[in-house]
């Protein structure tokens, strides 16, 4: 009510002749009681007492200053983080490293001419069983942390599985099944008249199922089972076959699998295997002819078709040299193990 009153004095004002109302004096002369009761902000920083805080301030701007030395940044990321854990040099490949102790897997002394005789009955040498170590125990000994480990988890996991009696019977088919497989091919590959009696039961199973495209290329056996010694570096071992394939001769090991191994490097410490059979074959008395390539077969229990792993001359010189890491290292920790005995 009292505004409109307002109002109207102001128009009568604005009519009489010689006087002027500004604008301005509407907004000095209000009476809202809004305007008068409403309450100025206030900044929260202003309330805050700042000579009761300078000296808090004023240290940690100062240790921020002290903490800007190796010294205290490495205290204090030692207490945030933990200690500090030095960068360890990259581990020098085996690929990279030569043995100490070199010795050729090739023998100089025989030529590709000893290579032509054909002997019609193979070679059959049994292995001596005595204190040298064999290629299969050097490898078993010098499996890397990772091997050892991933072979321990498959082992518990088939015992969680199969439980420890079931593990051992499955552990033993396996065992049983491999031994089947190769004396089937020793059947198959042996001369027809050197046989007295050809189980065919043998004949039947999966696995031979699976190589018969390779056996298609395999031609003039040198070797069967036949055991090799290699009287320089000090190891024995017993390899499956030595014959042609694709018309190389090679050193063949036959393998199974309840996976396919499509590749060379699926198929883990084989490739060292058959170098070092290749080497101590090459430098035993008891055979005369020369073997320069190798050969590795996978084959598969459900009959599909086996997988091939050939190795040439330069991939066999490449995997003796890291053969002969692994028996520098197997011959070091027998040493250490035997300084460490008690008297």
């Amino acid at each position: 009510m009292k505004m409109k009153i307002f109002q109207t004095i102001c128009r009568q004002l604005r009519s009489s002749k010689g006087f002027s109302v500004e604008s301005t004096a509407l907004v000095a002369f209000s009476t809202s009681s809004y305007s008068c009761g409403r309450k100025k902000k206030v900044n929260p920083y202003e309330e805050v007492d700042q000579e009761k805080y300078s000296n808090l301030v004023q240290s940690v701007l100062s240790s921020r200053g002290l903490a800007h030395t190796p010294e205290s940044l490495l205290e204090k990321d030692a207490l945030l983080y933990g200690p500090v854990v030095r960068h360890k040099p990259p581990r020098q490949d085996e690929g990279t490293r030569m043995p100490q102790n070199w010795f050729p897997i090739f023998n100089p002394e025989r030529n590709d001419k000893s290579n032509a005789s054909d002997p019609s009955v193979p070679l059959k040498i049994p292995l001596q069983r005595n204190l040298i170590p064999s290629v299969t125990r050097v490898l078993q000994q010098t499996m890397t942390k990772q091997q050892v480990f991933w072979l321990e988890r498959w082992k518990q996991r088939m015992i969680l599985e199969l439980g420890e009696d079931g593990f051992k019977e499955y552990t033993s088919n396996i065992f049983l099944q491999g031994k089947r497989f190769h004396e089937a091919l020793e059947s198959i590959l042996s001369p027809q008249d050197t046989l007295k009696e050809r189980d065919e039961n043998l004949l039947k199973s999966g696995y031979i199922e699976s190589v018969q495209h390779i056996l298609k290329d395999v031609s003039g056996v040198r070797a069967l089972e036949s055991a090799v010694q290699h009287e320089t570096l000090n190891y024995i071992g017993l390899l499956d076959c030595v014959a042609e394939y694709q018309g190389k001769l090679c050193v063949i090991d036959w393998k199974t699998s309840e996976k396919p191994k499509p590749l060379l490097r699926n198929t883990f410490d084989n490739p060292l295997q058959v170098v070092a059979y290749m080497g101590a074959m090459n430098h035993d008395t008891n055979y005369s002819f020369q073997v320069q390539c190798g050969l590795i077969v996978v084959a598969y229990k459900d009959g599909s078709p086996a997988h091939p792993h050939f190795m040439d001359e330069e991939l066999c010189s490449q995997y003796w040299a890291k053969w002969l890491l692994r028996l520098e290292e197997y011959t070091e920790k027998k040493k250490n193990q035997n300084i460490q005995k008690p008297e």
